[in-house]
Formats: structure tokens, sequence, C-alpha cells
């Protein structure tokens, strides 16, 4: 590792000797834990094991919580030889830049990385112990093979899509998106290529437990207009939101092109299709938002209180939201100040480069539209999601901001990022194969750098750059030190949702809907929704993986204080250290639910013959490394000050938990 790379981490000595003086402290803080020797009265009889107060689901192993698409096999030698492709794209700029790549990682620095980087989590002391132990050449290769076909992948990737899909339970307060949540993770269970996946979003008819693909128009419900804005960015990496009022100021986008391609979904509405064939119907008829009024209404009267109850107006109103596009033309607004056109013209549609496919004219505007940002020809689609996929492996895009590509944008590799783009579109927009070829690359596999953005300097790539955990991997890092089932509790899917919420507004009964509202109070309403998350509950935090908890979680929450998003903007998540932070790992529930009896790493330091071996393991475990002789020395006195050792190993596990070389990936 470059010194420049070291510097960065705490010792972990110091704090290890820094916890020997808080043993009053964090012996305070266990229930039932005991005093040093010294201070202890005569010797009692053992006393019997504590009780866990894990809860029990999470403490077995549980069957696999899912079906993973696998990588292809027969194309592992394919993958080989494109990461040595990368690798020379590499090394040729760096060479032009006088600079040469950092030498490759050692096995412990690799495995660490790989699971945070693909897993989302540290691996556990088993894992750890199986990898390092192995002398298979291909090791490496057999392991990314493993993670990319596992469910801790599909939970990491669909962390890192929550934040650009910005995947909330309820945007608005009727619609429950819980189904489109599940649909994003089941499209990277499935490994969907990714433009069949985002051309289906993009045009997507029904209910959003009809055709869950439908949350990702339902976003933006009743903002046609920052849709276009938004998809624009996250798919195409590209700012026009300004042109939405004005000309940009700092691009070339004219408010003229904003409503031009803004009139390709200009027809989509979000609310109250008609039955029967859409274009037979007005445009402006609301049958089904006067259907919902009208039960609510006599739901009212029937109430002695004249309250209709919550859980019956949800999903009354919820019934109401199903998208479909019907003839609808945009027109410039009334303030429009420009001498090309004037205020309310009717604007022809009109992409912003390129043209739209042969094979969709003709089609309706919305499906124009994604057959244009889909295409395998519009460069722009390609390369920002490779972009955005480098910098979640790299710690930094090959151009920054990874949403604001311009004309004149310079990547710090720009034959590298085309060549990167034209893989995907090769590789017909497999992300896993993708994934797969960039973490074989010795690019990826090299120690990392301590590069800053803010440097203004380019950044050539000598290899990966250090960076903190996102919040979402400090969770489930820690569930893997606590439980063996994170599982447990999975997001409900369309089809758990639809016989308790559906509801044909156009034929329906005041009994149909207290029928139905009576299922979804019992089953997804926010009570019994709490009720079920409870059943895993720690102190008022829910052991499940974090691509399965609420989301937005509320401000207080570890995941927030670690900067998770309120998932409002793309890309929300914020990396900075806060007071908060350091309380949480300090004092925090989430750290001393490690401690607790019934953990994997209390038990597997239960388990140990020795002291030697359990400060093995604790290393392992945290750090994924084995101790130096200085950290061993220190680990075991600091054990052995404690009788029965355990509370001193506590205090070890505790101090691991709190340096930077846990919380950073190298």
């Amino acid at each position: 590792m470059p010194r420049s790379v070291r510097r960065l981490f705490f010792a972990v000595i110091p704090l290890l000797l820094a916890a020997t003086h808080l043993d009053s402290v964090v012996n305070a803080q266990r229930p039932g834990a005991r005093q040093p020797a010294a201070k202890r009265p005569a010797a009692k009889p053992p006393a019997k094991p504590p009780t866990s107060r894990l809860p029990a689901a999470v403490r077995t192993e549980g069957p696999p919580p899912m079906e993973v698409a696998p990588v292809i096999a027969a194309r592992r030698s394919e993958a080989s030889v494109q990461a040595d492709q990368i690798d020379h794209l590499i090394e040729s700029r760096l060479s032009q830049a006088g600079l040469q790549p950092h030498p490759l990682t050692d096995d412990e620095t690799f495995l660490r990385r790989v699971y945070l980087d693909v897993a989302g989590r540290i691996p556990s002391l088993d894992e750890a112990l199986e990898f390092l132990e192995s002398d298979e050449p291909n090791r490496r290769e057999e392991l990314i093979d493993r993670l990319l076909s596992s469910p801790d992948y599909v939970s990491n990737l669909y962390n890192f899509w929550a934040d650009v899909l910005r995947l909330v339970q309820y945007p608005q307060s009727n619609i429950v998106s819980e189904p489109y949540l599940a649909y994003v993770k089941d499209q990277i269970r499935r490994n969907r290529q990714y433009d069949q996946w985002v051309y289906e979003m993009l045009t997507a008819d029904g209910k959003l437990w009809e055709n869950p693909a439908t949350g990702f128009q339902l976003r933006d419900e009743g903002m046609p207009l920052a849709y276009v804005d938004n998809t624009v960015r996250v798919f195409l990496g590209t700012q026009i939101g300004c042109a939405q009022c004005h000309d940009h100021p700092f691009d070339k986008w004219k408010q003229v092109q904003f409503y031009q391609l803004a009139a390709y979904t200009a027809g989509t509405r979000t609310r109250n299709r008609p039955p029967g064939p859409a274009a037979t119907k007005p445009t402006n008829a609301q049958p089904a938002t006067r259907k919902a009024n009208d039960l609510i209404v006599k739901s009212r009267e029937k109430s002695p209180q004249q309250r209709s109850p919550g859980e019956f107006q949800r999903i009354v109103r919820a019934n109401t939201y199903e998208v479909h596009e019907v003839k609808a033309t945009l027109k410039l607004p009334h303030d429009y100040a420009y001498a090309d056109a004037k205020p309310g013209d009717v604007v022809s549609p009109a992409v912003l480069w390129g043209s739209v496919p042969v094979t969709a004219e003709g089609n309706s505007g919305r499906e124009q539209f994604a057959a244009w940002l889909t295409s395998a020809d519009n460069p722009r689609f390609s390369q920002t999601v490779v972009n955005r996929l480098w910098k979640r492996f790299f710690g930094i895009g090959l151009v920054e901001p990874i949403d604001d590509f311009r004309d004149d944008t310079e990547s710090g590799n720009d034959k590298l990022l085309e060549f990167l783009a034209a893989e995907l579109v090769r590789l017909d927009f497999d992300t896993k194969e993708w994934m797969r070829m960039v973490l074989y690359s010795k690019t990826y596999q090299r120690e990392a750098d301590d590069y800053q953005l803010t440097s203004g300097q380019p950044y050539y790539f000598p290899g990966p750059v250090v960076r903190r955990m996102t919040a979402e991997q400090v969770w489930d890092s820690i569930l893997t030190l606590t439980v063996r089932n994170p599982w447990a509790f999975q997001r409900a899917t369309a089809d758990d949702l639809r016989p308790n919420i559906d509801l044909n507004l156009h034929t329906a009964t005041l009994a149909d809907a207290e029928r139905v509202a009576a299922l979804f109070k019992d089953s997804y309403h926010e009570p019994a929704y709490r009720r079920r998350l409870n059943q895993f509950a720690y102190q008022g935090n829910y052991l499940c993986k974090s691509s399965e908890l609420p989301s937005p979680l509320p401000a207080e929450h570890f995941l927030r204080q670690f900067g998770q998003g309120d998932r409002e903007t793309i890309n929300g998540q914020d990396d900075s250290a806060s007071v908060p932070q350091i309380l949480a790992m300090f004092n925090g529930p989430i750290t001393h639910v490690m401690l607790e009896s019934g953990s994997v790493i209390y038990d597997n330091v239960n388990n140990s013959s020795n002291v030697r071996e359990a400060v093995d393991k604790i290393f392992l475990s945290v750090l994924t490394r084995r101790p130096g002789r200085d950290d061993q020395g220190v680990a075991t006195r600091e054990a052995n000050r404690s009788d029965p050792p355990t509370i001193g190993l506590g205090n070890v596990i505790w101090a691991l938990l709190n340096t930077r070389e846990f919380l950073f990936i190298q």
C-alpha cells in the first residue's frame, strides 16, 4: 500500500490502548457485564449462559432468499481478454502522464474490497478463511463470479439504483410504490438487459400492482416537465433542467429544445384511465376520481364519527393511479421570451441529438422517446451507465460530475470511456458481464490511491480511490458480524400486494371497497407493516438487509446518520463525516448488538480454544486481515485484563469497529 494511503488510517493499537481506559464505561453499557478482576469479590460459580435478546428469526440461517441469474461460465476467458484491454488503455494513459500503476493488492485487501463493492458487505469469518486459505490460482476470478451470482449482489446493486431512481415506498401519500421497488430488485436478480429494462419503465401502462414498471413514471406524478428533466439526467447523464424555464446559461440547450423533447411524453396520463379503449374516450374524463370520492363520502356517512378510515381512503385513492397514454400536444409557456417562437405555440417533438430509430417511427410519443433514449446508437445512454458503475467500483467516475455530460466534457481517459460503452453494447447491455470484465482487470485489483476530486488534478486510475463505505455497506457489514439470516424480511412484491389493494373503481360497491380495505389494513397498511418488521427488531432497529428496510428511513436512523439520502434527489447520498456517526459507532444500539449472546461474532469468539485464536478471529471478522504481532500483543493483554477474557475481547471488537480501517474501502 502506498504510504499516502497508509497515513489515512488510524492505527489500531492506540484505539485498543484507549479502550483499556474505557472499561467502566463499556462494561456499564452491557447488561450483566462483570468488573475487571482486581475489583471483583471472590469467585462465584459459573453463571448460566446469557439469554440472547436477538430476534429468533435472525439467529439461524434461513433458506436461500432468491434464485439469482449466474454469470455465464463459458464467457470467463472472454471477460479476461477484455479486462486486459482495460489495463492496456489505463497503462497507456498513465505512461503518457509519466506515471506508473500501483502494485496489485494482497489477498486480504482484495477480499474485503470485492465483497464490499459487489456484495455490499464485508466477508464473514468463514468466507474470509475459505478464500485466504485457498491455493487455487484462479481464486480471485472464482470469487468474483460467485459474488456476482449471489443474493447479496442483488441487494447491493438495488441500493445503488435506489439512490439513482429515488426509490421510496410512497412518492405521494396515496401512491403505493412497494411493487415498483420489488420490480427494480427483480430486474437485477434476473440480470435483465439494461436497455430493455429502461425501455419498459418509460413505456409501461397500468396500475402499479398490475405493471410495477409504471413506478418510474409515477415517481414524478403531476410534474411532467420535471419527469423529463429527471429522466434525461438519470439515463443520459445530462442536465437540461435549466432549459425548462430559460435557455441554459452554461450549456447549449435552448428552452424550445426542452419543450420539443417533452412533447414526446405530453400524452402520458397517470390517473383516471377510462374503461375500454382509451382512444375512444375524452381525454379530460375523470370517472375514477369521481367514483373514489363517492365511495369515501359513503364511508364517511356510514361512520358514527363521520370519518372514513385511513386504510379505506388509501386503497380507494391508490386505485385512481393508472398510467396510460392519450393523444396530446404541448405548448410553449405563456412567458416564453425568445425570438424563435411565440408563447403558446404548439411544439413538434424533437430529440436532443441523433434521431428516433426507424423501427419506432409511427409509434406513440412515449415509445419514440424510449426507443431513442435506449438505442445502441445513442452513445450517451451507454456512456452514462458505465460511468456510474465505474465510479461505484473505483470511487471516481471517468467523467465528473457523473450526471453532467457535455459536448466538451473531458474524461480521465476518453479511449477507455469509449471502449467501456462499446463493450456494454456488444454485450447486449448485460451489465453483470460488463462488471465481471471490470472486476477481472488488474486496474481494479491494484492498491488504492488517496486522490481527492477537489485537488483539481486529473486522475488516470493507477488504482481505485480510497473511499468510505456507503451507509448501506456499513449497515450490512455490521449485520454480517451479528445475524445469520439478514434476509428474514423481504419487501412485498406486486403478487403479494395485488389481492390486498386492487379495486375496479368502475364497478366497485362500498362493500367491495370495505372488503379490500380490511385486507390492506391487516397486511400492508402502516401499522401492520410495522408489526411484521418488529419481529426482527433489536432496540428499535430492524435487523434486515438495508435493501429491505423502509424507504425513506427517518432522519435519526443509523443509515441516514451515515449519509443515506432521503431519496428525493438523484444520488442524494452523502459520505461526509459527522458527530452523530461517531456517537452511533461508539455507543449506539447497532454496535451493542454485536456483543449480544447469539451474535455471529460473539459465538465465534466464545468457541475459540484460547485468547490468541479469538483475537485472530476478531481481526479477520472485522478488518478482514490477520493481526500483526503488535496488534496481537495489545489485544491479548486487553483480553487478559478481564475475567472472563470475553469482556476484554468485547473491547477489542468495539475498538476495531471504531477505526477508519473498518469504515474505509482500500
